[in-house]
């Protein structure tokens, strides 16, 4: 089964089980998966291309926290919180922060990097080796930590 028909299936059954936040959060996120077939002239998307609009949408939520608790919504920030948790049972499972640096040391010896001039490499490198299972900006600051 393609990710995009197990959304279509999630979102039937939460509409069922009367779930009112599941579903909503489903609706958004077929609604963004339409919005990028229609941007792709498409009927169907690859499941690579789901996984980015999953990500994609995740990371607004994981945002929208943010800015919630600094301006002091926490009422706000749980909602988005709530989102977020739905869409994290169709994103793969993160890696751990050990994890992370043994794949991050690994691509700064596979690149062959010696100084922050090559970060730019390291990063296309690692992001490729990632695939969605950390964000950017840890990696980030991983790599300019790493890196002498």
């Amino acid at each position: 089964m393609s990710l995009q028909q197990r959304v279509t299936d999630e979102l039937k059954s939460s509409m069922m089980a009367r779930e009112a936040v599941r579903t909503a959060t489903l609706r958004m996120l077929k609604a963004a998966l339409g919005y990028a077939q229609i941007e792709k002239k498409t009927d169907t998307l690859p499941d690579a291309e789901v996984m980015a609009v999953i990500q994609r949408e995740a990371k607004k939520r994981r945002d929208a926290i943010e800015e919630f608790e600094k301006g002091g919504r926490a009422e706000m920030a749980a909602n988005e919180r709530a989102e977020l948790e739905v869409l994290s049972g169709f994103l793969p499972k993160a890696l751990t922060p050990e994890e992370l640096e043994a794949l991050v040391r690994g691509v700064i010896t596979e690149v062959g990097a010696t100084s922050k001039k090559d970060m730019g490499a390291v990063m296309k490198a690692a992001q490729a080796k990632v695939d969605g299972r950390a964000d950017g900006r840890s990696v980030s600051a991983l790599v300019s930590r790493l890196l002498p």
